[in-house]
């Protein structure tokens, strides 16, 4: 089992697309990965066309009640899984946002229901860090930030760092990241200086690939797919195919 955060605190950045077509290819591998939307907005869910979710059928049952987080689980793309979310989510924020103790409750609850199964597990942030992003961080082995490429995005990436290494005192470790620029216009020159400044600052934390701007990554949610359903030849797909090989031959899901 390897779990793999995926967050930004800036909206606008294909945080959702990235997990979704992510764990599509991570399928299309044949890894059985599963994704967790630990987002109240629930749009994760949305895209991969989970139906009928209730809040006792939700990752919300897990904070609330102690559900096992196996049970949870529904089949969706093909290879694919996804523990969805609801929008009674936003109450764990509400009722548990100054316990320590519940930060640590994702984790607790990965190690006991599915610390056997040996997939790759993504967990789709919410844009805000709150308690269920303490808890998907404290739960990760690796952080996957998507980045779009504008000036605001790399400032909140910047931020985002900083905040990422003061938690690696209590965490006792290192926090092991990768940044992937997202909406990446080949026809704009602004786009390379983003990506040479994030490459100067980061390094080998930066993605070589870069997801371009694609019509497929935006159609696609809305119909429910994921970019290799609805549009297998478009740049989308190439994309994000030779992003998660990329990760996956550095390690990343292991």
């Amino acid at each position: 089992m390897t779990v793999i955060a995926v967050f930004n605190q800036k909206g606008g950045v294909g945080k959702t697309t990235t997990t979704l077509n992510v764990t599509a290819a991570l399928a299309r591998m044949g890894k059985r990965p599963l994704a967790i939307d630990l987002d109240p907005q629930a749009h994760l869910t949305l895209t991969f066309g989970a139906q009928n979710v209730t809040t006792d059928s939700s990752i919300g049952a897990f904070f609330r009640d102690d559900i096992p987080l196996r049970d949870l689980i529904r089949e969706v793309a093909a290879g694919a899984r996804v523990i969805p979310a609801h929008l009674d989510l936003s109450k764990v924020e509400a009722l548990h946002s100054k316990s320590a103790a519940a930060a640590r409750k994702l984790k607790q609850g990965l190690d006991e229901s599915l610390s056997r199964e040996g997939v790759p597990i993504l967990i789709d942030c919410c844009p805000t860090f709150g308690v269920l992003t303490l808890n998907a961080l404290l739960a990760a082995d690796h952080v996957l930030i998507p980045v779009s490429a504008d000036f605001l995005s790399m400032q909140s990436v910047n931020k985002l760092d900083m905040a990422l290494k003061a938690l690696e005192g209590p965490l006792q470790r290192k926090i092991d990241k990768r940044i992937v620029l997202t909406r990446f216009d080949s026809r704009r020159k602004f786009s390379y200086d983003i990506y040479d400044q994030l490459q100067e600052r980061y390094g080998k934390e930066l993605c070589a690939t870069r997801v371009a701007e694609n019509v497929a990554l935006a159609v696609s949610p809305t119909l429910a797919q994921d970019v290799f359903a609805y549009a297998p030849s478009s740049p989308g797909a190439r994309d994000y195919a030779k992003l998660t090989l990329e990760l996956s031959e550095s390690g990343f899901f292991d």
